[in-house]
């Protein structure tokens, strides 16, 4: 664990971006998706964040950039929502992922965190847990994560609620050697640089680039402007920015 694999190596210090385009909308398309990819390469990110197989697959082919693949899917009887399960590993390394993402929240889950990070080194592949709250963080850590995202602060309701990322969790988790992935609410350049100060290992970029849906709707609320309906499905629609 934090032994730094040449995958690792590249991602320090450096953006992430998270290519989720909102899904039904304009940009939900595996070749857009992939354009997408290409252009936040050519600006600089080191690694990007893929959900889904069909985008996963579009990409995978035009990029040597370390992918951290997801699934978000809803499962009976859990909140546990990204990549809940093993059958959702399995399909994400057969479709290139380098990094495999999933939800390692304490809530009542399918399976256990640590069988969850078994499962996924087992395939060989890296794991990034994706946490709310510092105590997760922890845990996912003792059970032998290769990164800990704070991806999930915010949306669980005993995590801070608050718009912004979620700094604070940064810092806790980086000073107690963390491999930590700053992620959630940075809207700026500014926020990202203050969570590298922060500790954080790398940062993920999410709505703020790729999400233009999102990012317009921030922008027509800071003017003043009346949201049209549309632009109110869409910001408040949509579970799990990460």
């Amino acid at each position: 664990m934090n032994t730094l694999t040449p995958q690792l190596k590249s991602l320090r210090g450096g953006l992430i971006a998270s290519c989720q385009p909102v899904r039904g909308g304009p940009l939900d398309r595996p070749e857009l998706v992939a354009a997408l990819a290409r252009a936040v390469e050519i600006g600089g990110a080191v690694g990007l964040r893929l959900e889904g197989l069909a985008d996963l697959k579009a990409v995978r082919p035009h990029t040597q950039l370390p992918i951290i693949g997801l699934i978000k899917r809803e499962v009976v009887g859990t909140e546990v929502y990204i990549t809940p399960e093993l059958e959702d590993v399995h399909a994400l390394v057969s479709a290139g992922a380098d990094i495999i993402a999933f939800d390692a929240t304490l809530r009542s889950r399918p399976l256990e965190v640590r069988a969850m990070l078994e499962a996924i080194h087992a395939t060989g592949k890296l794991a990034m847990a994706d946490v709310s709250t510092l105590e997760e963080g922890l845990n996912a850590f003792g059970c032998g994560a290769d990164l800990v995202g704070t991806t999930l602060s915010g949306y669980t309701p005993y995590s801070p609620q608050q718009d912004g990322p979620d700094l604070e969790l940064v810092l806790s988790l980086s000073s107690r050697g963390i491999l930590t992935i700053a992620e959630g609410r940075i809207y700026s350049p500014e926020e990202g640089r203050k969570a590298l100060e922060c500790g954080a290992f790398a940062v993920t970029i999410g709505s703020a680039l790729t999400r233009l849906e999102h990012l317009t709707a921030r922008y027509v609320r800071a003017l003043g402007l009346p949201a049209l309906e549309s632009q109110e499905a869409i910001t408040q629609g949509a579970p799990l920015a990460g």
